[in-house]
């Protein structure tokens, strides 16, 4: 039990040295956070899992979820026309995901069997916010990568934990080095922290204004 407290702590601890530097480096990207979740949508989000699947949400999901229930993007008039910057996805590997929203790729939909094969994980962000169709899942093994554009995929695990991976992307942001998390670094646009590879960008007319967190 002691172990598991530790890993819940160190989430929180890692969510708020993250956060904290948000609010100073990147306010826009802070107002974006939502309030903590509610008990009962996270119960909720347990039980779709436990009926459905048989298993439930990981510990340090839940941790993270009552410090944050997801994102909201804020306006940004300068981004008005190209729609390119989204305040909410300040994580490398895109927006975090509300309890319902992070259990529905993974359910059976209609009665159909699990495609997934009966892999325990469970979506927590993504890229692909019309979707999600892919993006970073968390389980007792930790966090890797899931997609479901080709039939649902589920890659090893790249972070040993929840707590690893948030304690990784704040060292990117401040000790580095940038690529610390892979092809895309960190940088700052219109009060936004976007991630993007400088040798392949996504960004279009939103590069000229980004400036790298790292020199």
């Amino acid at each position: 039990m002691p172990e598991r407290i530790d890993e819940d702590e160190r989430v929180t601890a890692a969510w708020r040295q993250l956060t904290d530097w948000l609010r100073v480096h990147a306010p826009v990207s802070w107002a974006s956070l939502l309030p903590p979740a509610t008990d009962d949508e996270i119960h909720a989000a347990d039980a779709l899992l436990q009926q459905d699947l048989g298993y439930g949400l990981p510990a340090e999901l839940v941790a993270l979820w009552r410090l944050c229930g997801g994102v909201e993007h804020q306006y940004i008039e300068e981004n008005e026309d190209e729609g390119e910057v989204g305040s909410g996805a300040f994580l490398p590997h895109g927006v975090l995901l509300a309890p319902a929203q992070a259990v529905w790729p993974r359910l059976p939909m209609g009665g159909q069997r699990d495609y997934w094969d009966g892999a325990q994980v469970v979506p927590w962000l993504t890229g692909d916010q019309a979707g999600p169709e892919y993006g970073e899942y968390v389980s007792t093994a930790g966090v890797g990568h899931w997609s479901t554009m080709t039939g649902p995929e589920v890659y090893e695990p790249r972070h040993p934990s929840l707590a690893a991976y948030l304690e990784t992307v704040h060292r990117a942001l401040t000790t580095g080095p940038a690529d610390l998390m892979g092809s895309d670094v960190p940088g700052i646009v219109w009060g936004c922290l976007v991630w993007d590879d400088l040798d392949d960008p996504r960004l279009d007319d939103a590069l000229e204004h980004w400036t790298p967190v790292h020199s």
